[in-house]
């Protein structure tokens, strides 16, 4: 059933190799389950109604992206997004959480209508070949850098914005030990490396105090949603400060959904000859469903997760990667102390060395016409420095247009790019 569903022989894979590919793509993202909450319930929501609102957005989304879009990417409740809603619609705006839960639903609501008129899917395709290229370049850099920054082995540095962690941290070795153990299994063809890396490094992490087992046991119900379900304020949704705010919701999940989808797709393989991501409409359904489900749960807005690159590394090809992942974060929901119990430098290694399989299509850039591929390393180096995947494709896209114009090459740019172009320049003004 599972063979003639997902097609497995088609995409050469099999039952193993995704379910493997599902759990390891779970094992770097589980950090959500416990960073969410923590970020949102400075808003004054409740934490453990916010660790099951998580869960089961998490579950809702993947499962359409798994069964509908047969692609193996796994969403959750986006990094950044949920920062944008707690520390800056809530505690500097001074909104209700309420407030910021209400903008989150007319955003998925949004997004259900853009997707349903194609409007999400011309965007994607509208992204020239070689800027498809660099995202995926981008994003390797990307998310290389944020897990050498939860190894602690990058930190912060006032003098040069970043530096070289502590050397002697227990956490800085944890990272290190995890790196080195996963490439010596990656140059051995090792299946499964990324996902015993991760065990080895929370292994060394418990022996050195940087993790630490669950006092009250691995096994626990769910807490109840009770606090924050379905809790909306629609007293002000025809506000100015509310039109805001959707607007950035919309701005940076669309296009970090956007960069995801086409960067994990090219890592693999699976753009066709014009750069077309398969069944992209019911990719980008996956994210607006799981948004508008997320808000009525009590969450910030779900978006496609990067770390989804961890498991087309193992070989995930299919949606039943997707539904493995959405698998794990159910079984998660009762073993929450055991999931949450792995620390992000245990996570780190995967992302790291995920990070350089990514960089692999910056190889079919063409970095011979500088109109291409000045836009393309803008993509790329934006990226990691703006800590933003949405802000690299912004100005990626943007020298693009400007470049094309302005050299007489106005046949390179669709009516699309014109207009996005448009929008990138009235965003840096709102």
């Amino acid at each position: 059933m599972l063979e003639k569903f997902f097609e497995l022989k088609k995409y050469k894979t099999d039952i193993k190799t995704e379910v493997l590919a599902g759990l390891t793509t779970f094992m770097t993202m589980a950090y959500i389950l416990a960073v969410n909450p923590e970020i949102l319930s400075a808003a004054g929501m409740d934490k453990n109604a916010l660790f099951t609102a998580t869960a089961v957005s998490a579950i809702l989304a993947t499962l359409v992206m798994a069964l509908v879009a047969k692609l193996p990417f796994a969403l959750a409740p986006g990094m950044g997004l949920n920062a944008f809603f707690a520390y800056t619609v809530v505690l500097t705006m001074g909104y209700t959480w309420e407030f910021a839960l209400t903008a989150v639903f007319i955003e998925g609501l949004i997004f259900i209508i853009l997707t349903a008129f194609n409007i999400r899917e011309m965007i994607v395709n509208a992204i020239p070949k070689n800027l498809k290229h660099a995202v995926s370049a981008g994003i390797g850099l990307f998310i290389a850098f944020i897990g050498l920054q939860n190894a602690d082995i990058i930190v912060n540095n006032d003098a040069v914005l970043v530096g070289l962690g502590d050397m002697s941290s227990h956490t800085v070795w944890v990272g290190f030990f995890g790196i080195i153990v996963t490439g010596v299994l990656f140059v051995r063809k090792v299946k499964g490396s990324l996902l015993i890396g991760i065990l080895s490094s929370t292994v060394l992490a418990l022996a050195l105090g940087v993790a630490h087992w669950p006092v009250g046991g691995l096994v626990d119900t769910p807490p109840s949603l009770e606090p924050i379900f379905f809790k909306f304020d629609f007293s002000k949704v025809f506000s100015l400060e509310m039109l805001i705010v959707v607007f950035t919701f919309l701005f940076v999940d669309m296009f970090d959904t956007v960069g995801t989808l086409v960067g994990v797709a090219d890592k693999a393989g699976m753009l066709s000859k014009e750069g077309k991501i398969p069944r992209v409409k019911q990719a980008l359904f996956a994210d607006a469903i799981g948004t508008t489900a997320g808000a009525i749960l009590g969450t910030s807005t779900v978006t496609t997760y990067v770390e989804s690159a961890a498991g087309v590394a193992e070989g995930g090809r299919t949606g039943l990667t997707a539904l493995s992942a959405a698998v794990f974060f159910f079984v998660a929901l009762f073993f929450a102390p055991l999931f949450i119990m792995i620390p992000a430098a245990a996570t780190a290694p995967a992302l790291f060395i995920v990070g350089l399989f990514m960089l692999e299509p910056i190889k079919r850039i063409d970095l011979s016409d500088f109109s291409e591929a000045i836009p393309a390393f803008f993509t790329i180096i934006m990226m990691p420095l703006a800590y933003s995947i949405a802000e690299g494709i912004v100005f990626g896209m943007l020298s693009f247009v400007l470049i094309k114009m302005l050299t007489g090459k106005f046949k390179d740019i669709s009516i699309i790019m014109y207009i996005l172009a448009v929008l990138f320049i009235v965003k840096f003004f709102m």
